[in-house]
């Protein structure tokens, strides 16, 4: 059974960094786009950043503003999501995911798998 499983969560404060993880086994890394989403309580889940599976292409969502950096390391089946100047309105669980041939800017209704999820909180 294929699993995706998130570590690098924590609490910081505002301004501070993090840096996820997530790594899969029974995948064949290379054949998938990876990516990140988050979910704040009572908000939709949104897409913060893709690596694409051709070549490593990246693509971010529009609030990252060039705080993060996503980055795959194809060796180790383990994609990094790089957070820096975190704000508070970047609370939220953290969730990886990987699509089959997808777009860098991966849909949510297209990823074939997801991780459990690890928390990040901000505090000002």
């Amino acid at each position: 059974q294929v699993q995706l499983v998130e570590s690098g969560g924590g609490s910081v404060q505002a301004g501070g960094s993090l840096r996820l993880s997530c790594t899969t086994s029974k995948l064949v890394f290379n054949y998938y786009t990876m990516g990140w989403f988050r979910q704040a309580p009572g908000k939709e889940r949104e897409f913060v950043a893709g690596v694409a599976w051709s070549g490593g292409g990246t693509t971010y969502g529009d609030f990252v503003k060039g705080r993060f950096a996503i980055s795959r390391d194809n060796a180790k089946s383990t994609v990094y999501l790089q957070m820096n100047g975190l704000e508070p309105e970047d609370t939220a669980v953290y969730y990886c995911a990987a699509d089959q041939w997808g777009r860098s800017r991966l849909d949510v209704d297209e990823c074939d798998y997801w991780g459990q999820g690890t928390q990040v909180t901000v505090s000002s």
